[in-house]
C-alpha cells in the first residue's frame, strides 16, 4: 500500500519513458493529489484501498488506473471518452495501456516519518530500578555549639566614644570566638577589673603573672571603653 504522494511519484516513474506528455496546456503531465482525488469522484480511479488512521492507501491498481488515463489524455482522448473506455476495465486491460515497468507494481515503498504509527509510552510499564536507592548518611558527632556561619559580631564603638554610644561602622567586624575541642581542659586566668581569659591547658607558675603583664593593655582599653565590671581593680 502507498500513500497518495507515493502513489503520484509512481505514476512519474511509470512515465518516465515513452510519455510524449500532456497534448495542450490545460492538461497536466502528472496527476496531482486534487486530481485523484477528482478521479476517483468521477469513477475513472477507485476509491482508497485502505485508510492509516486519516491517510488514504492506495494498490497496484490505482498506479495502473492512473497512468493509463495519462496515456489516453496523451493520445488524445477526452476524459468522457476514457471513462467510456476504462470503466469497469480489469487489471490486464489496464497494464496493457499502462505499459507500467512490473518492479513498480511490486515494490512497496518505505513508510515515511510522518505514516510510521507513533509509540504508545504511556502504556509501557515503567522500567526496574537499576541500583538501590543510596543509604542516608548518618548523623554528625555532637560538639560544642558553634557561632552561626551567617552570624558576624558588632563592631567596637570607638575609642573616644563615651559609653553607651552607638558603634562606629567603620570598625572592622571581631572575629567570632571558636570554642576548644571537647575533651580539651580550659583554664580562667583573672586579668583584674574583673576580666578573666579563658585557655586551653593550665598555667603554672609564674605563667599568671606573665599573661597577667601581657594583657595589660588589652586590660586599658577595656576600661577606656567602659566594658569591665569594676574598672577601678584592674591591674597597673
Amino acid at each position: 500500500m502507498w500513500t497518495m504522494d507515493e502513489l503520484v511519484e509512481r505514476v512519474r516513474l511509470a512515465l518516465a519513458a515513452q510519455y510524449p506528455g500532456a497534448p495542450n496546456g490545460r492538461i497536466r503531465d502528472l496527476p496531482d493529489r486534487r486530481a485523484i482525488r477528482w478521479y476517483a469522484t468521477t469513477g475513472l480511479v477507485d476509491r482508497p484501498a485502505a485508510m492509516r488512521g486519516r491517510t488514504a492507501l492506495y494498490g497496484p491498481r490505482h498506479l495502473l488506473q492512473l497512468v493509463a488515463v495519462k496515456r489516453r489524455q496523451a493520445a488524445g482522448l477526452s476524459l468522457a471518452q476514457i471513462q467510456a473506455e476504462l470503466a469497469g476495465a480489469g487489471d490486464a486491460q489496464l497494464a496493457e495501456i499502462a505499459r507500467i515497468p512490473a518492479d513498480l507494481l511490486t515494490t512497496a515503498a518505505a513508510p515515511t516519518a510522518a505514516d510510521t504509527p507513533r509509540a504508545r509510552f504511556w502504556a509501557d510499564a515503567p522500567a526496574p530500578p537499576t541500583s538501590a536507592p543510596p543509604a542516608p548518611a548518618p548523623p554528625a558527632p555532637a560538639s560544642a555549639p558553634r557561632a552561626p556561619a551567617s552570624a558576624s559580631p558588632a563592631p567596637a564603638p570607638s575609642a573616644s566614644a563615651p559609653p553607651g554610644a552607638a558603634p562606629s561602622m567603620s570598625a572592622p567586624p571581631m572575629p567570632a570566638p571558636v570554642p576548644a575541642a571537647p575533651g580539651t581542659p580550659v583554664a580562667a586566668v583573672a586579668l583584674g577589673g574583673g576580666a578573666v581569659l579563658l585557655m586551653p591547658g593550665t598555667p603554672h607558675g609564674t605563667d599568671y603573672a606573665d599573661i597577667t603583664a601581657a594583657a595589660q593593655p588589652l586590660i586599658d582599653l577595656l576600661a577606656a571603653r567602659g566594658l569591665l565590671a569594676n574598672p577601678d581593680g584592674r591591674h597597673r
